[in-house]
């Protein structure tokens, strides 16, 4: 499944079920807080809207996610395409290696009120809420899950729910439910988990058109 421009900006880069409480956002701001920078792998799940007469067909993809804060990002998607999405803190950059094409746009502009804008710009629940109404919802799953739904409605995007965990005092992102403006659905999970990795620099961040690729500028 290769996955579109438009849909990684608006998804492109986180018991028992019981009552919702504040300790979901406390977990949340203690992530935002504590992790400078993070690298994971991750398995996206992508289920578009049912349609009548026609069964859902789950899309699975897989890769690399890592970024540093306050604005540069990357996910390298290894399965069943490659593509790669760089956000280098000022331009985002998408290749389709099949049809060696690089799209590249503002990233400041192009952002926005996004998941990636959410977990990998946001240095604190302040600077989120200017962005997102958040609210704690029911512990699922083993996590504790926030939901964050854009304050800007033309964002494309409906809502994120973002499930966290707990490990010797840290809190983990765990897991994205995303759910766009036109009613996909996807659902990344992490595993893997590298928080502050000390061998991960600005370097991995900068992107570069390979000799011959076709470069767009929408």
């Amino acid at each position: 499944m290769k996955i579109s421009f438009h849909f990684i900006v608006s998804v492109a880069l986180c018991f028992v079920v019981g009552v919702a409480h504040a300790d979901s956002l406390d977990s949340l701001a203690q992530f935002l807080k504590s992790t400078r920078s993070w690298r994971a792998d991750f398995v996206q799940v992508v289920t578009a809207p049912a349609k009548e007469g026609r069964p859902l067909r789950p899309k699975t993809s897989s890769g690399v996610f890592a970024f540093i804060r306050p604005n540069v990002f990357r996910f390298d998607y290894s399965k069943p395409y490659v593509q790669n999405i760089v956000a280098d803190g000022q331009l985002l950059w998408l290749f389709d290696t099949d049809l060696n094409q690089v799209t590249v746009r503002n990233q400041a502009q192009t952002l926005g009120s996004t998941p990636a804008a959410l977990i990998a710009s946001a240095q604190d629940i302040a600077s989120l809420s200017k962005e997102f109404a958040l609210k704690a919802a029911p512990s699922d799953e083993g996590l504790d899950w926030v939901v964050a739904t854009p304050k800007i409605k033309d964002a494309g995007l409906q809502s994120v729910r973002i499930g966290l965990r707990t490990d010797t005092g840290q809190a983990l992102l765990s897991q994205l439910d995303i759910l766009d403006a036109f009613g996909n659905r996807s659902q990344m999970r992490f595993e893997r988990i590298e928080v502050n990795p000390a061998n991960l620099a600005m370097s991995y961040f900068t992107f570069v058109p390979p000799k011959g690729a076709d470069v767009v500028r929408p």
